[in-house]
């Protein structure tokens, strides 16, 4: 089964809003029906690690209803990126100049001024992936930018069992080159879910 990753509900915010660390609910219903689908298929030894941001959790919580043996645990790293001062408005009324900031300086620059930085973002997602064992089944209920990161660091060859540095061997600094136009546009609808085999 390798990883799979799963995008929490539909989340209950004005669309065009930026949301990365808000923690804003999803919706119930979707939600419901998100892990329904989940339960139907998950091996019994899968270990569902999830955010703890309630959007996430929510999913984790109606998963396990529906099936009491799984093992859930709540990992900070797979919450969404933090965009500061960005949080709570809408992308098009964040300032061009900021924007362009970001994208010109797209590893380093910290979004909304206290936010994080894709580098640090990165980090922390290969962090999380440094806990996996590759024979274990495992699936994490997480954002989309989780995902991004996760494909991201697929593409550059740090997920093959045999490239398994340490968290500390591959720091920020190892994520400096990351441009705006290497970072994956494309992401799973909300609770859909995608199946990530480990390459060799």
């Amino acid at each position: 089964m390798g990883l799979t990753l799963v995008r929490h509900a539909q989340p209950l915010v004005a669309q065009g809003v930026c949301y990365g660390a808000l923690d804003v609910p999803a919706d119930a219903l979707a939600t419901d029906s998100a892990a329904q689908a989940l339960a139907q298929w998950i091996p019994i030894d899968c270990q569902v690690a999830f955010s703890p941001l309630q959007r996430c959790a929510q999913l984790a919580t109606a998963l396990q209803h529906l099936r009491p043996k799984l093992r859930t645990t709540s990992q900070a790293d797979l919450r969404e990126m933090d965009f500061g001062a960005w949080e709570g408005q809408r992308w098009d009324s964040i300032a061009a100049s900021e924007l362009k900031a970001w994208t010109d300086d797209f590893a380093q620059y910290r979004c909304g001024g206290a936010g994080e930085s894709t580098s640090i973002f990165v980090s922390r997602v290969y962090r999380a992936l440094q806990g996996i064992d590759p024979a274990q089944p495992t699936l994490w209920i997480t954002h989309a930018g989780v995902m991004r990161a996760t494909v991201w660091l697929r593409q550059q060859g740090f997920l093959t069992r045999s490239y398994r540095h340490s968290y500390q061997d591959c720091g920020p600094a190892r994520w400096d080159a990351l441009a705006a136009a290497d970072w994956p546009q494309d992401a799973l609808g909300f609770g859909q879910h995608w199946q990530l085999d480990w390459p060799d």
